[in-house]
């Protein structure tokens, strides 16, 4: 696994043991203020976080059981 999806990877796993199922929420908040910002590159790692929390929380939903 590249750094960098490790590290998008451990950042989601970290939002979703802080905030549960408000860790998309969270992200997305992030991802947005980014955004008005006018910060890009830091709206695009946001939004692989958020991606990436989606993903692990689908997984888990899907499988009844914590993947992460």
């Amino acid at each position: 696994m590249p750094v960098a999806d490790f590290c998008t990877y451990r950042s989601a796993h970290l939002l979703i043991r802080a905030h549960g199922q408000d860790a998309a929420v969270q992200a997305a908040n992030v991802a947005a203020a980014l955004l008005a910002s006018g910060d890009l590159e830091g709206q695009h790692i946001w939004n692989r976080i958020l991606a990436t929390i989606d993903r692990l929380q689908w997984q888990q939903r899907a499988d009844g059981a914590s993947v992460h």
